[in-house]
């Protein structure tokens, strides 16, 4: 019994290892993302400003690079909520093997 329960904390432990490892990974990525569109809509301003045919041309893939950027950062976002419900999931029947209770939660009252 006692095994069981150094065995699901080691499995726990290791499951939160690589969820902060995986989220440090998306944050990095998400802030280089949020910094390259920073630059990016500074460009696509002073290029609105300008008022210069080629410049405001330019806008347009400025623009769609922003978009995709965007694009990106929803899409690490959506996989960063992902990980972390799978890891939850592990984590919930991790606790629950090494209990011993096998999956039976108590019921709190309403007081």
């Amino acid at each position: 019994m006692e095994d069981d329960v150094f065995s699901g904390l080691a499995i726990s432990q290791q499951i939160e290892g690589k969820v902060v490892q995986t989220f440090q990974k998306s944050f990095v990525q998400v802030q280089n993302i949020l910094d390259q569109n920073r630059v990016l809509i500074s460009e696509i301003n002073q290029n609105h400003e300008s008022k210069i045919p080629d410049n405001l041309s330019r806008n347009v893939g400025l623009i769609r690079e922003l978009n995709n950027n965007i694009r990106r950062v929803v899409d690490l976002y959506t996989d960063l909520s992902n990980s972390f419900a799978k890891s939850m999931e592990a984590s919930s029947e991790g606790e629950t093997r090494s209990d011993g209770r096998g999956g039976h939660k108590r019921v709190r009252s309403g007081n």
